[in-house]
């Protein structure tokens, strides 16, 4: 069994700063990608940014470039997500999910097997 267990969300003012993180326990897939996604309310689920666990390469959504770093440590098994200069456009439900197997990098939410529960990210302007 796997489970990913994501913290960090809150609310916050236009321009501000959040830390979200995400812990994996059970199975271990060294050889797999993390990756982070969102949903805000009347829209569909949208790619944020990944990460392999191996090279530690990263993608990132047009959205996030330059405002978002993806960042992993494996000895903890966890993966994080530091959110810079927030926009209200950022309000959303952030999930973090597992693709094991795979270092390969896909930004569609299909690529990926395992998924969490949710955190809530509000920016208020």
């Amino acid at each position: 069994q796997v489970h990913l267990v994501e913290s960090g969300g809150g609310l916050v003012q236009a321009g501000g700063s959040l830390r979200l993180s995400c812990a994996a326990s059970g199975r271990t897939f060294s050889s797999g990608a993390m990756g982070w996604f969102r949903q805000a309310p009347g829209k569909e689920r949208e790619f944020v940014a990944a990460i392999n666990w191996s090279a530690g390469n990263t993608i990132y959504a047009d959205s996030a470039k330059g405002r978002f770093t993806i960042s992993r440590d494996n000895a903890k098994n966890t993966v994080d997500l530091q959110m810079n200069s927030l926009k209200p456009e950022d309000t959303a439900v952030y999930y973090c999910a597992l693709r094991p197997g795979s270092a390969t990098l896909v930004v569609a939410g299909r690529g990926y097997d395992y998924w969490g529960q949710g955190t809530q990210v509000t920016i208020s302007s």
